[in-house]
């Protein structure tokens, strides 16, 4: 399992905003933007901030990923 952010990114490009725009209206900081681009586990504080900034709900910038095999353990 993972939780993918691809849904943020999409976002900031239909509202034609730059990752550094994200930094500054967010106030999160570039190595939390570089693990976001990555896919790396954030805090959930900093989802809220992205929210809060962006006037949305979490299922609107992330989506979890689960794998067969992963569901095949439980």
């Amino acid at each position: 399992m993972a939780i993918r952010y691809y849904k943020l990114f999409d976002l900031l490009q239909r509202r034609q905003m730059k990752k550094t725009d994200l930094l500054e209206k967010a106030g999160i900081s570039a190595p939390t933007l570089a693990k976001l681009t990555k896919g790396d586990t954030i805090k959930t504080d900093i989802i809220e901030r992205i929210c809060i900034a962006l006037n949305v709900q979490p299922g609107d910038i992330m989506e979890l990923e689960v794998n067969q095999e992963t569901q095949k353990a439980e």
